[in-house]
This record gives structure tokens, C-alpha cells and sequence, in this order.
């Protein structure tokens, strides 16, 4: 099974090849999610779970398949954003991914509390794969969820003001010479 390229944004600015994708249904899997990753020149590893993973800086998105019969195979795209937020911080957190959940098909965002009382974010978005999916769809579904993942994490440093805090990070304080 192999991926019709000209179904896949340009990323790189580069030209498309243009080979035939199968005709008809195919059911996903790990190596067809490879080689999208290698077409849209991402980088990728397989993590001590057997789970594809794309690491950016901030966040690492993973290709999951999960499902015990075939027919109830799903394919999942879940990013978990690296970023740490203070307990205190959880109810702006909570209004501001319900207003990307509201305006959005995905990814659909939600919290999680850590044991040190750190809250992360966690983006998801999953498609029923068991008996078949068209490979354009499959294709495009897959490239929409990354580009919505990276564009959440834009999105929530617009809205939380966290550009100034990355800003000051870089910025060498008094005494720092």
C-alpha cells in the first residue's frame, strides 16, 4: 500500500511526485503513517511501546492504532504539549481549550494533573479505521491533525500571554552575563 503524494501538502516547498495511490478501502497502519511522515519530511521515532511518535519542541504527537478485533480498529493522533502549567492556572486552562474545543473539529484538548500538581495538555482526534478507509481521506485526515496540533500550540501561547514568558527565557536576566 503506498500513499498518493499529490493528495499531500506541499511543506517543504518542494515538487510533489505524482505515483498512483491503491484504489478502493485500505485499513491503516504503522507503516503507511511512516510513510506519510517521510513525504511530509517530518522526523519520527518509535518509542519502548511499539507507538509512533513526531517530536516538536514544545509538544510530540503520536500515531496510535488500538483496537482488539479488527472491526473495531481506531487510528488515534494524540499530542501531548510539553508545556507545565501551575494548578492555579487549570480554570484559565480549562475556558481557553473549552473555546478551542467550541470553534474547532480538532484537535479536541483537555488537561491533565500531574502527581507534582502540574497540568499539561493533551490534544486528540481518532477516526474508526477496522473495515477500511479511503487513502485520500486517510491521507488528508492525518495532515489536518498535525497542522491542527501545531496550530493549537500557537494559539494557546497567543491566548495565555505565553510568548512574553518564552521571550524572557531567551533573554539573559541581571546578573547573567
Amino acid at each position: 500500500m503506498t500513499i498518493d503524494p499529490s493528495s499531500i501538502p506541499n511543506f517543504g516547498g518542494q515538487p510533489e511526485p505524482q505515483p498512483e495511490g491503491p484504489a478502493g478501502p485500505v485499513v491503516p497502519d504503522q507503516d503507511l503513517v511512516k510513510q506519510l511522515l517521510d513525504q511530509m519530511e517530518l522526523k519520527y521515532v518509535v518509542d519502548e511501546e511499539g507507538d509512533l511518535a513526531a517530536p516538536w519542541e514544545e509538544f510530540r504527537t503520536y500515531f496510535m492504532f488500538r483496537g482488539d478485533q479488527p472491526e473495531q480498529m481506531v487510528y488515534s493522533v494524540r499530542t501531548f504539549y510539553d508545556r507545565p502549567h501551575p494548578i492555579e492556572d487549570k480554570a484559565q486552562l480549562l475556558e481557553s481549550i473549552d473555546d478551542w474545543n467550541r470553534r474547532t473539529l480538532w484537535p479536541k484538548v483537555y488537561t491533565h494533573t500531574h502527581d507534582d500538581g502540574t497540568v499539561r495538555l493533551i490534544g486528540e482526534a481518532q477516526m474508526l479505521i477496522g473495515a477500511g478507509v479511503n487513502i485520500e481521506f486517510f491521507v488528508s485526515s492525518t495532515v489536518s491533525w498535525v497542522r491542527a496540533a501545531i496550530e493549537f500550540d500557537k494559539w494557546l501561547v497567543e491566548q495565555l500571554g505565553l510568548e512574553q514568558d518564552v521571550n524572557d527565557a531567551d533573554e539573559p536576566g541581571e546578573g547573567d552575563a
